[in-house]
């Protein structure tokens, strides 16, 4: 069974389905799994929900910070956006099954060795506690108070992490850093403003992935969200989002089976053009 990994799709279906298309996907004999922001700025936001939904089993994805805005404005937790494409999800007569079935993905997946983020990695976690703080996050979305923390999901602080936070304040430290990081300082210390690429770091941050003592270190790890990053593949990280939405390329990196599979290096990524659905700008 082939696994590919694909980078944020942000509501592009036309260019999805000529990926899949080019690398040979089956979904009776293959999966894939896409790295968050399935949604929003790209104009097919509704049809991406509804053939991930239909591959369910054949198909996964993580939640990504566009998929979480989504979740929001549904919730009525937060103001849509001007450049926000959620309108036909938000009147669609299947508009509960899809909400639904969205706020069940995961935050983060361990596959083949390999940790599947939308965005990053605080320093102080390693795969097995990211893993389990993703958890953490994923019981409140799928459970009836869904609606009451999407309320008090947004805000930057904490700012960092401390194994000491609860409620609220430790929700938001989890689904900042899986899906808002780029920059961090050296000891993790968030930033958000900054959407530049790995040369435009503010005084004092460096990039997520290049935090000294990274506890996650030498863990493949695959992301998306930083589409000014340019690609990435070095023996433990691979980036793939490569901005489809503002007329980039959309991405997809087959995972190989066995030893191999654990080197970013021996993997394939394919990238097919696309029409930009956006006029430049990063979010």
């Amino acid at each position: 069974m082939a696994l590919y990994l694909i980078g944020d799709v942000q509501g592009c279906d036309e260019a999805l389905q000529r990926l899949l298309a080019e690398v040979g996907y089956s979904p009776s004999r293959d999966r894939f799994i896409v790295l968050g922001d399935l949604v929003n700025r790209g104009p097919h936001s509704l049809a991406v929900l509804r053939r991930l939904m239909r591959l369910d089993g054949a198909a996964e994805t993580l939640l990504g910070n566009h998929d979480l805005h989504l979740l929001a404005v549904a919730a009525g937790a937060r103001p849509a956006h001007r450049s926000d494409t959620l309108e036909a999800i938000l009147s669609a007569p299947d508009r509960g099954a899809l909400l639904d079935w969205l706020a069940r993905r995961p935050l983060a997946l361990r596959e083949r060795g390999w940790l599947l983020v939308h965005a990053g990695v605080l320093p102080a976690w390693d795969a097995a506690q990211t893993l389990a703080l993703a958890a953490e996050v994923e019981a409140v979305l799928r459970s009836p108070a869904r609606d009451a923390w999407l309320h008090r999901m947004y805000g930057n602080e904490p700012a960092a992490w401390d194994d000491r936070l609860q409620g609220e304040a430790r929700l938001r430290v989890i689904v900042n850093a899986l899906t808002r990081l780029r920059y961090c300082t050296p000891d993790g210390v968030m930033e958000f403003d900054t959407k530049d690429g790995r040369d435009g770091a503010p005084p004092g941050h460096v990039p997520w992935f290049d935090a000294p003592a990274r506890r996650s270190a030498g863990v493949p790890i695959a992301f998306g969200h930083w589409s000014t990053l340019g690609p990435l593949q070095r023996a433990d990280l691979l980036a793939l989002d490569s901005g489809c939405v503002w007329g980039g390329q959309l991405s997809a990196a087959r995972l190989p089976d066995g030893m191999e599979a654990l080197d970013a290096r021996a993997v394939e990524v394919i990238r097919i053009p696309c029409a930009q659905a956006q006029k430049p700008g990063r979010a």
